[in-house]
């Protein structure tokens, strides 16, 4: 991801997740592969997305609203922001639950999983 847009690197791991890119896909089935990301903190984000963008979360308390920049995001936890990339272009349903369990998101450029030989994937 490094030196990537955000959106464009979010999109293309979804659409692996899901399998979209395999002839035999199946819109009800679970096809996909397993995803790996490295260097989730060198990600761009274009724009005025670093200043205009937020990340909100609720603890569900009255006035339990927090908001995060998104340049704090990227700052802080990069691999989380991609997370939430990700898990937004998916389905809302069990499908996009079980693709995100096939998802592994990395800060840096070193990951434990070299023993299953991943192969890098080159965005359009």
């Amino acid at each position: 991801a490094a030196g990537k847009p955000m959106g464009k690197t979010a999109a293309a791991a979804a659409t692996i997740l899901r399998g979209k890119h395999k002839p035999e896909y199946t819109p009800h089935a679970d096809c996909g592969d397993f995803v790996v990301i490295v260097n989730a903190d060198k990600a761009v984000l274009t724009g005025n997305k670093l200043e205009q963008k937020r990340y909100y979360r609720v603890s569900g308390w009255i006035g339990g609203l927090k908001e995060t920049k998104a340049r704090d995001m990227m700052l802080g936890r990069s691999d989380y922001a991609m997370q939430v990339a990700v898990k937004g272009m998916l389905p809302k349903n069990t499908l996009g639950r079980n693709c995100m369990g096939r998802l592994h998101l990395y800060k840096g450029e070193e990951h434990k999983h070299a023993a299953q030989q991943p192969v890098a994937w080159t965005l359009d």
